[in-house]
């Protein structure tokens, strides 16, 4: 009977490897890069040149009734983009890509902030309002920026998917390993618990989720990147030497690791978009919920979400296992070990906690079963959320008691299927979240590149206006943009002195 279930989910986890690998081909790999590198070089990289504003909209907008502060639209972001995989993740990235993965995690993490930023702002630009709450996300945006409902169906069908079916897993999966390596504690009773807490908070709605992120998740980061640090600092002997072979590595100038030059940049891209999101769309939910006076404002709020998850959590957890020398690296072929620094660990959060022992021997365990606890739980937050965006689209034609309903079941669902995923295998977890993570991918960058134009007039706009001092508002109609009929009534109820500022300011323009 034993041997009957293990050969079952080692045909369930070839099965899903299978198709992660054929989602997960180098197509996706291009069309990643390309939508990052479009807006940024289209933009000027505001990534660079708008740094400053990143951080002075994080804290400029407050909340109300109907949205969430720019703040705890980016802390509900960000505990969806901080999860498993700025820890396993990275463990993994590098097992099956080598120290080169993590330069090409930082690739995507920098180009990947023009994604963020032009999926972020087409949330706010077609946003709505459901149950008196701001929706929208890219399931939005493709209904009313292309006008196609069948693809903006597709995607909201396959973001439920992502975020309410195959996502969940890894997460929960990993606070039940954490937990029972770190404390003995059984995965069965760790997955209740974090099932009755997860019930507990999202059930409260939008708010109390975001509340919630604006407090954990910043702490979390922060304490991470500490202890990094310090063990950055114990090992500073050898912190040169490793820059120098993720370099070195990235760019196929090692011999030892050449020979998976190839799955260095497939790994790194991968695991940085399943890590920071960027491109996938689901942070365009928590994007279109904040209370803003312009929508590039929130694209770059969310565009520094973006750094602060791969920049420098998960380089965090990659000084902390390489610098330390905690880890494997798979040749490619069976068994056989490029590295083997950690024999018979298996890749993901065992790197990080043998990191972090080697600096303080039981310290590491107790750590990163707090840390990825909390990361992890962010994100299942962030996914329950995005998953109300998504039902919310797929139902918008129902009367909205009965969509409340409906979403309900389905929250219930999402909470048995984190106690489930709680005892399943790493590697078909794994293979689960990179198929949701594929599927939305794929549906969005294709969108976002299409409405480009849209992203670009924005984001135009929206320097006219820092050009002339002004703190930006939002027209549609003054940069031709339709469907987006929600602003007027934003703009003048909300931000009237704005406008009228914004008015006063180019009759003097376009009398000199």
């Amino acid at each position: 009977m034993v041997i009957d279930e293990r050969n079952e989910i080692m045909n369930m986890a070839e099965l899903t490897l299978k198709i992660g690998g054929y989602i997960w081909s180098l197509p996706l790999i291009i069309i990643a890069l390309f939508s990052g590198l479009l807006f940024s070089v289209r933009m000027g990289f505001p990534q660079i040149r708008r740094f400053p504003d990143m951080l002075r909209y994080l804290f400029k907008s407050s909340d109300s009734t109907e949205g969430i502060s720019s703040f705890q639209g980016f802390a509900m972001a960000l505990g969806g983009r901080i999860g498993v995989g700025n820890i396993a993740g990275v463990a993994t990235a590098i097992f099956y890509g080598g120290p080169g993965a993590i330069f090409w995690m930082w690739v995507i993490a920098f180009v990947g902030a023009g994604s963020a930023f032009a999926e972020s702002s087409l949330a706010q630009i077609y946003k709505t309002k459901t149950n008196g709450e701001y929706r929208g996300g890219p399931a939005f945006y493709i209904e009313k920026g292309l006008k196609c409902v069948p693809f903006a169906v597709l995607f909201a069908i396959v973001s439920v998917i992502a975020n309410g079916l195959t996502g969940p897993t890894i997460q929960a999966f990993n606070i039940a390993d954490a937990c029972k390596n770190a404390f003995g504690f059984n995965p069965v009773i760790v997955g209740g618990v974090v099932a009755a807490v997860f019930a507990l908070i999202v059930f409260g709605g939008m708010k109390r989720i975001g509340k919630v992120a604006e407090l954990v998740v910043p702490v979390m980061a922060i304490l991470y990147i500490v202890i990094a640090i310090i063990v950055m600092v114990v090992n500073y002997d050898r912190i040169g030497e490793m820059f120098k072979l993720i370099f070195t590595c990235a760019f196929n100038m090692n011999a030892v690791f050449g020979a998976i030059w190839g799955q260095a940049v497939m790994w790194g891209v991968k695991r940085g978009i399943y890590s920071n999101e960027a491109g996938m769309g689901s942070g365009a939910h928590a994007a279109a919920s904040s209370e803003v006076s312009h929508p590039a404002k929130q694209g770059l709020a969310q565009a520094f979400s973006v750094y602060v998850d791969t920049l420098l959590v998960c380089t965090a957890t990659a000084i902390m296992i390489m610098s330390t020398g905690c880890y494997n690296v798979s040749s490619g072929r069976g068994t056989e070990m490029i590295v083997s620094g950690l024999k018979g660990v298996d890749p993901g959060v065992g790197y990080t906690q043998a990191a972090i022992d080697s600096w303080i021997p039981g310290l590491g365990s107790a750590f990163i079963a707090v840390a990825i606890t909390f990361f992890s739980f962010t994100t299942l937050m962030s996914f329950a959320f995005y998953t109300d965006a998504g039902m919310s689209y797929i139902l918008r034609k129902k009367d909205e008691k009965i969509q409340r309903k409906i979403i309900t079941v389905f929250l219930v669902i999402l909470t048995a299927i984190i106690w489930f995923g709680a005892t399943r295998s790493n590697d078909v977890a794994w293979n689960m979240a990179d198929i949701g993570v594929g599927l939305s991918s794929w549906v969005n960058f294709i969108a976002i590149i299409l409405l480009s134009p849209i992203v670009i007039r924005v984001y135009k706009d929206f320097e006219r206006q820092r050009k002339l001092g002004l703190d930006p508002v939002f027209v549609p109609e003054d940069i031709g943009i339709d469907n987006a009929e929600i602003w007027d009534e934003i703009t003048e109820t909300k931000y009237a002195d704005l406008l009228e500022a914004k008015e006063k300011a180019e009759g003097s323009e376009g009398s000199k």
